[in-house]
């Protein structure tokens, strides 16, 4: 059976960056995690209580909360390799 990605992503409302990443993460999840993955989004000016269960610091910021291990990537994940390479996704050859 494929894994499932749970992927989490911490914005600050609907700044260019936080729109940038969210866009770049479907596009990427698209095109190497099609039916398997489901992104959760979370606005921190909206629901600022949920930044400490995942320690974020800084924003916009992913979080792959499942396959283990709980990884992070901040930014607006417009560099593909390192985002592939932080969610631990190979790319379909």
């Amino acid at each position: 059976m494929e894994e499932r990605y749970e992927l989490r992503l911490y914005v600050a409302g609907k700044t260019q960056k936080s729109v940038t990443a969210l866009s770049n993460l479907k596009k990427y999840c698209e095109e190497h995690l099609s039916g398997q993955y489901s992104i959760e989004v979370i606005d921190l000016l909206l629901q600022p209580q949920l930044a400490e269960g995942d320690q974020i610091l800084a924003i916009p910021t992913l979080v792959k909360k499942v396959p283990e291990p709980v990884r992070k990537i901040i930014g607006d994940l417009s560099n593909k390799e390192k985002v592939l390479v932080g969610l631990d996704i190979r790319p379909r050859s």
